[in-house]
């Protein structure tokens, strides 16, 4: 069934597609037979798993950059997922990158996008997220907040950007996650440098500890980082006892792609995801596993498509993983397929 429905939303562009799947199923939920039959193809079967002081349903999460202003939790809450995390959030809204910013990459089973942080501003996303919770205070759902700066902020002021988020979303959200790594805002990766980081890290724990309630922080992290600058990060969160890394963004890297050159030319940069991901993001969180505290949370993320991807993913020392292209490709039931 779902094949059929990719084929059609597939005659359109990728941005449109998303809109139109996801308002569809905002009308569709709304009736309660056809939700309760929704929840009964698709939901997986809930196997509590506690992780970081949170209660998570099941450990397969859905990545930033699907539902950027939190517009769609309880349709996301309704399919399965066992957390969701929205954003990425900046203080002040941004319409992104021009259009076309986001493409298909068929024969690869994967994505190119260069949005570039298109968001409703934290303000407007906080607002979202507390209609959801008065609406559906029963949801089990958990909910991330991946946070970031605005285009316009200097590298200099990056911190203040992410500390206005922080705080804006802390009583709405139960973790949060820098994000230093998209390819798409110009010098946002410089920001992962070590100094950079720390002087971020830091600030948002000294936040924290205003707040009864120490929510977890995670760093998400680049695959296309150097073994030097996946050391210093690994050294880092020991430094500043950091409590999770999400491995990894999505890559710069083409290699090995079906897709012809001529057509990744004409696409030009951005980010890729998908299953070309799976075994740089692998080898990554395997290498930073091997290294890294145990007391570190691991997320996994990139190019996860089957049971045997989370399998492989928690072995190598993975707690939670997350999916995102793979529910493009697969569809819903992709969740139910590799709980």
């Amino acid at each position: 069934m779902y094949r059929l429905i990719r084929s059609i939303l597939f005659l359109f562009e990728p941005e449109k597609a998303h809109h139109i799947s996801m308002n569809t199923l905002s009308v569709v939920i709304k009736i309660p037979i056809v939700k309760s039959i929704i929840q009964k193809l698709f939901t997986p079967k809930t196997n509590f798993k506690k992780i970081g002081g949170l209660k998570f349903r099941n450990i397969i999460g859905l990545g930033a950059g699907f539902d950027k202003n939190a517009k769609y939790l309880h349709e996301l809450d309704s399919l399965g997922f066992g957390f969701v995390e929205i954003g990425t959030v900046t203080p002040l809204p941004q319409g992104g990158n021009e259009k076309p910013r986001l493409f298909r990459l068929k024969k690869d089973k994967a994505l190119i996008n260069r949005m570039g942080f298109n968001n409703a501003g934290v303000k407007q996303v906080k607002s979202n997220i507390i209609k959801w919770r008065n609406k559906y205070p029963e949801s089990d759902l958990v909910v991330g907040g991946n946070i970031g700066k605005n285009k316009l902020t200097s590298n200099e002021d990056a911190w203040k950007d992410y500390v206005i988020c922080f705080k804006a979303l802390y009583d709405v959200v139960d973790y949060f996650v820098v994000n230093v790594s998209s390819p798409n805002t110009p010098g946002l990766r410089e920001l992962q440098e070590k100094e950079s980081l720390k002087k971020i890290i830091t600030c948002l724990q000294q936040e924290r500890e205003k707040f009864s309630d120490k929510k977890h922080i995670f760093l998400k992290v680049a695959p296309d980082l150097s073994l030097q600058q996946t050391d210093d990060i690994i050294d880092l969160s020991h430094e500043v006892k950091l409590d999770g890394l999400i491995i990894a963004n999505t890559t710069i890297s083409r290699a090995g792609l079906l897709t012809g050159k001529s057509i990744l030319d004409s696409i030009g940069n951005g980010g890729l995801s998908g299953n070309p991901l799976n075994k740089i993001s692998e080898d990554m969180l395997e290498y930073i596993s091997s290294k890294i505290s145990k007391e570190v949370i691991l997320i996994s993320s990139g190019g996860i498509f089957t049971a045997e991807d989370v399998r492989s993913r928690i072995k190598n020392g993975a707690s939670l993983v997350q999916i995102w292209t793979s529910f493009i490709y697969e569809g819903p039931g992709i969740l139910r397929k590799i709980s």
